[in-house]
């Protein structure tokens, strides 16, 4: 199957993707990198793993529909079949939703409902939560508030500080992200053959 993956940030879930396709644990291949910020880390690390990238600021363009447009025309380009969200820091709009129904995916740092929206995990230790985790959802007009498709749980330790939360999240995600990205692929792949 034919992925991009978008990206705002560091792109550490981009990677992980990205290792997990060469490794043959995801039967597809990510043909782009969309990058929504043109000093995003995720494009150095697309360079490096030979991943076409593409830096699509919405700033630049009239409306939310004309940069969703710009971003459905590289994505047609790719012929792309699934979209995967891994740190894309902006809410999905109706030009996407509409031409991607049900395939664009997201990760989130909590246990959705919990903590939606930004600094979730930063959200979940000044609650004070002894556990938190890792959603993976499909993505609707909402704020992280499509349909759950996996969670893990990760406990917070008194002795934790915010970093050793990130740290051990970022460390589910990158297991989790791409086992939830293969059975979303074999899930397409039963539905178009029915």
């Amino acid at each position: 199957m034919k992925l991009a993956v978008f990206a705002s940030g560091s792109g550490s879930n981009f990677e992980a993707i990205v290792g997990a396709v060469h490794a043959g644990d995801i039967a597809g291949t990510v043909q782009v990198l969309i990058c929504d910020k043109g000093d995003a880390f995720a494009l150095e690390r697309a360079e490096r793993l030979c991943i076409p990238a593409y830096v699509l600021e919405p700033r630049k363009y009239g409306s939310k529909v004309e940069y969703e447009e710009a971003v459905l025309q590289v994505l047609r380009s790719y012929e792309v079949e699934l979209i995967i969200l891994a740190g894309y820091m902006r809410l999905v709009g109706d030009t996407l939703l509409s031409a991607y129904e049900n395939r664009i995916i997201n990760i989130h740092p909590s246990l959705l409902p919990a903590f939606p929206g930004l600094d979730a995990i930063g959200q979940a230790f000044d609650a004070g939560v002894k556990i938190t985790g890792v959603t993976v959802h499909y993505v609707d007009a909402g704020m992280d508030t499509g349909p759950i498709i996996a969670q893990e749980a990760v406990k917070v330790e008194d002795s934790d500080n915010k970093e050793a939360v990130q740290r051990k999240i970022q460390a589910v995600e990158h297991s989790l992200y791409p086992k939830t990205v293969q059975h979303v692929i074999e899930d397409l792949g039963r539905r178009i053959n029915q």
